[in-house]
């Protein structure tokens, strides 16, 4: 039996691309924060000069497919994180744009073979929204760790 798997060791030549919506920017900075401190602590230079990390801004989760897919589509990128925070409000609009930047993400992974990390947190309130960007835990972390695993695992598997 084959067993594959993605480390998180050694992750000096990975390139990696954050995509990150403004909208609701005080959760999503934190998650960015969060992602950054750890792609740093796990070997990618995250200076301003790095050729490593990229990180591109879109106005909201909507948008996030969209530069997702031209990243992808460079070749640059082993693997990319989108972040972007949904939180529910009074009109059906929640359930749109996180329907739509979901499967528009997914889309653009498959049709791209580029991992795609989904950052984007769905809450209810504000509150769990910074709790799951900070002030439990960071869930930015996590999903920078979720690159580096899937980034090493796609490498071994090509």
């Amino acid at each position: 039996m084959v067993s594959i798997e993605g480390r998180f060791t050694n992750a000096s030549n990975l390139k990696v691309a954050i995509v990150v919506a403004r909208f609701n920017d005080l959760v999503t900075n934190k998650l960015l924060s969060g992602c950054i401190d750890c792609l740093k602590r796990h070997g990618i230079d995250t200076s301003e000069t790095s050729s490593q990390l990229d990180v591109a801004w879109v106005p909201g989760s909507m948008e996030l497919p969209l530069v997702a897919q031209s990243l992808a589509r460079s070749g640059r990128y082993q693997v990319l994180i989108t972040l972007g925070a949904v939180i529910r409000g009074d009109t059906p609009h929640f359930d749109v744009v996180i329907n739509e930047s979901s499967k528009g993400i997914a889309a653009v992974s498959r049709e791209t073979g580029v991992p795609i990390i989904f950052g984007v947190l769905t809450t209810d309130t504000m509150q769990q929204a910074l709790e799951r960007a900070g002030v439990k835990s960071n869930l930015g972390w996590g999903f920078a760790l979720q690159a580096l695993e899937m980034g090493s695992l796609m490498k071994s598997l090509n």
